[in-house]
């Protein structure tokens, strides 16, 4: 559905060439919904707005729907945008127009016919979950129901793709849930393809098919939401996912903390469990093969793109030898090991 090939973006500033995007290829599969993550000044919301043309690339080709855009007349282009909607972290609402009236007023620049702007407006409001909101006014409706109008309104056009930039960065974990319900339900629903961005993996890991990681304007990694999680290849990505899973170190623990190993302390170890691993008796085995006794101090499990991951914090008892091979066994299996310290 979208190509971006081999995209540059160099922006001239003071008569410094600043390199916003460097040679970024990615494909965005019909009916997908596919997230481009990075942290800030990544270069996200330049790589968005090269989709539709709002920037134009210095370098490289843009396909939609197996059409070369990059280079179309403005005409052209204003007909290819019609299918590409976009949705935004700052809802830009009209305030004078009810939530009806703002829906309505791409149908209304379209020209629509009023019966049929009617029935539009009514079938996209209910789809969203705002039917007893039609004739109020953005002052009086919360960050969530106006995000609602606002993909209402990008979806009256019939588009073939949604472009959202950082579009729940905004709102309240609870409601960047129920948005990103959303978002997927009308996936599902019109096999619209989705192209978002943010910062954060748990708006990856909800409900993305596909995920591209980008750092300093650079594609650094992209794969299947479940590949990534199970077999991150940078660090970067693994940033990222750890960041979804929240585990620290309890305060009695941490105040007892050796940065050395001393006699009679043990070490406390963090595992990452990614794919296979997690479901691996990993801990009884490393008990019965090198004597380890392991003391779980707290552990989170987690499912993206139908893959199991998790983190688990653990103090590993036996004597250091046994304590060496256990952690290389560990290793050997997938499982990521980090020595904190001493206890």
């Amino acid at each position: 559905m979208i190509q971006l090939q081999h995209i540059s973006k160099i922006f001239e500033h003071n008569k410094t060439q600043i390199h916003a995007l460097k040679d970024i290829s990615i494909h965005v599969p019909q009916g997908k919904i596919y997230g481009v993550i990075g942290k800030s000044g990544a270069g996200k919301s330049t790589l968005i707005r090269c989709v539709n043309l709002l920037e134009k690339p210095t370098s490289g080709k843009i396909f939609f729907d197996n059409q070369e855009i990059t280079h179309l007349s403005n005409r052209k282009l204003i007909e290819v945008r019609r299918k590409i909607s976009m949705i935004f972290q700052h809802f830009n609402l009209l305030s004078s127009r009810t939530v009806f009236d703002n829906i309505a007023f791409p149908l209304e620049l379209n020209k629509t016919p009023k019966a049929k702007i009617k029935q539009k407006v009514n079938d996209l409001i209910e789809l969203v979950g705002l039917t007893e909101k039609a004739n109020v006014y953005p002052a009086n409706l919360s960050g969530g129901q106006k995000q609602r109008v606002a993909i209402a309104r990008a979806l009256a056009s019939d588009p073939k793709v949604l472009l959202c930039d950082e579009a729940t960065s905004a709102l309240d974990p609870e409601t960047t849930r129920s948005i990103l319900k959303l978002l997927k339900d009308i996936n599902q629903k019109l096999g619209l393809t989705i192209l978002l961005i943010t910062h954060e993996m748990d708006v990856v890991k909800q409900i993305c098919d596909q995920v591209a990681v980008i750092s300093n304007g650079e594609l650094v990694e992209q794969s299947s939401v479940g590949e990534i999680f199970s077999h991150a290849k940078t660090d970067i990505a693994r940033q990222f996912i750890q960041s979804t899973l929240h585990i620290n170190i309890p305060d009695d623990y941490l105040a007892r903390l050796s940065p050395e190993p001393k006699a009679g302390l043990n070490p406390l170890v963090r595992l990452e469990f990614t794919g296979v691993s997690v479901d691996l008796p990993l801990l009884s085995q490393i008990a019965k093969e090198f004597n380890i006794e392991s003391n779980i101090i707290s552990a989170q499990m987690d499912y993206a793109g139908g893959v199991k991951f998790g983190l688990m914090l653990a103090q590993m008892e036996g004597n250091p030898k046994s304590i060496a091979s256990a952690i290389q066994f560990l290793e050997k299996n997938n499982t990521k090991v980090e020595v904190l310290g001493y206890v």
